[in-house]
């Protein structure tokens, strides 16, 4: 671990950690991963995601262990069938209880079951609990009323929108109609990785005032079954620019890298590329404590 990257990583803040507990097998619980991360890297603040549960629950269960260690963790709540589907009165309990961002349909969502049915590496469903698809579009393209209130909810709470695993033209209506409201705090994530939005179609979201986030887990050097090279995400970054792009590590899984490890990895490769620390901490600093709200 060299002396620059734990620099320019210095107070990051990562607002995609599947740390546990989760229906899903992980490799850590909340806690483990932000001491794992504020003795490393004295990661700011983390945002935990569960495909299946709002993990605010999560976050004051395990409260007592959080409370030695300065990063701060956040939960929020993915928009699948365990929760309701798009369901308002769930989103207004997890923001009421401190949630800072809204996830709409991931496993749930059609354009995920699509890539991955039932006995592929990532199944819809887990073990134990089956998932049905949610749809957030109506027939006639509109967004169905249910969504409209959510959207409603997360901008009254200045909370984050991310528009989940959805097809590209759903997210485009999703953000379409968030952009209309005055909303700022919208994100997409992974675009090519199951969603599969085009670097052309990424600059309409952010014209639309969405940021990308992209997932170092996915583009790790030291995982041989990485998803992309780092050169891929170097692309990415000089076609949109690091003020519209979030950089998050999508890491916690149990036969996954450590959140840090994932970091370190991929953000090292980056630095050799020639990418400028400026605007590594752009993207891992700057632009998520803007979309959290975090001062200071």
């Amino acid at each position: 671990m060299s002396d620059a990257i734990v620099k320019a990583l210095d107070g990051l803040i990562d607002m995609h950690v599947h740390s546990g507990p989760s229906p899903f097998p992980r490799r850590v619980l909340h806690y483990e991963a932000a001491q794992d991360g504020w003795d490393r890297l004295r990661m700011r603040a983390m945002v935990v995601k569960s495909h299946h549960h709002n993990t605010v629950m999560d976050v004051l269960a395990q409260a007592h262990h959080l409370a030695a260690i300065p990063t701060e963790v956040f939960g929020g709540i993915a928009l699948n069938s365990t929760v309701g589907g798009v369901n308002p009165f769930a989103v207004r309990m997890s923001l009421n209880m401190g949630g800072r961002v809204v996830w709409f349909p991931t496993i749930s969502s059609g354009r995920h079951i699509d890539c991955h049915p039932e006995g592929g590496k990532f199944p819809t469903a887990s073990i134990s609990v089956p998932v049905e698809r949610i749809d957030v579009v109506a027939e006639d393209g509109e967004l169905v009323a249910a969504a409209r209130e959510v959207l409603h909810l997360v901008h009254e709470a200045g909370a984050v929108l991310n528009a989940g695993h959805m097809y590209p033209e759903q997210i485009r209506a999703l953000f379409t109609e968030a952009h209309a409201r005055g909303m700022d705090r919208m994100v997409i994530s992974h675009p090519n990785f199951v969603i599969g939005a085009d670097p052309a179609l990424c600059d309409e979201f952010i014209a639309l005032g969405a940021h990308v986030e992209h997932e170092v887990g996915m583009y790790n050097p030291d995982r041989e079954d990485r998803h992309f090279e780092p050169d891929v995400l170097m692309e990415w970054i000089s076609r949109h620019g690091p003020e519209h792009i979030v950089l998050a590590s999508d890491m916690g899984q149990r036969n996954n890298p450590l959140p840090v490890d994932a970091w370190l990895g991929t953000c090292g490769a980056l630095l050799d590329l020639g990418l400028p620390e400026s605007d590594l901490r752009q993207m891992a600093v700057h632009n998520p404590a803007t979309l959290l709200g975090l001062t200071g």
